[in-house]
């Protein structure tokens, strides 16, 4: 049992670094622009090694932007709960907080498929058509792996719950099996 939720909580955590580290960063998509490179992030612009603030609110960076932010956070509240778990504490006896911490890594895979899907639409359809040549970078690839890590966070926390429930079961008499 401690196996399974000790492979979540490491995958949730690696996922929850990767989230905040491809957030945060500025390399997301890289392009060549007037003869020099340039990338760009959820937050900034860089061009000829000086970078800028992305100051317009455009629907799309500001969606991206809240579903990895939202997603980081879900990720730590998993985080938080699958912690628990280890824990015994009489007061949450009739909450399981294994379940718990498997929803949310689940909510967490939820809302970085939103942020990559709507960056992956946008990029494609219409950065991508603005800038010839460009390319997808580390802080976009990172946001997929996040995305990995926090689903195979989720999986193996519903197998730690689904194995204490059918221990808990047989040890209560209540095991059927089929």
């Amino acid at each position: 049992m401690h196996s399974f939720m000790g492979g979540g909580l490491f995958c949730a955590i690696v996922g929850n670094i990767l989230l905040v580290v491809s957030t945060a960063t500025d390399y997301w998509m890289q392009y060549r622009l007037s003869g020099s490179f340039a990338h760009q992030g959820l937050w900034r612009y860089c061009m000829s090694g000086k970078c800028y603030m992305q100051t317009d609110s455009i629907a799309y960076w500001n969606a991206t932007r809240a579903f990895m932010i939202l997603s980081a956070m879900s990720c730590f509240a998993g985080i938080i709960a699958g912690i628990l778990s280890f824990a015994h504490f009489s007061a949450f006896e009739r909450f399981n907080r294994s379940f718990a911490a498997g929803i949310m890594f689940f909510v967490s895979t939820l809302f970085v498929l939103l942020a990559m899907a709507i960056y992956t639409g946008v990029t494609v359809n219409f950065l991508g058509k603005r800038f010839g040549d460009w390319r997808f970078s580390w802080s976009y690839i990172l946001g997929w792996v996040a995305l990995l890590m926090t689903f195979f966070a989720g999986k193996n926390e519903k197998n730690t719950y689904i194995w204490i429930e059918g221990t808990l079961a047989r040890k209560s008499g209540r095991y059927r099996p089929t």
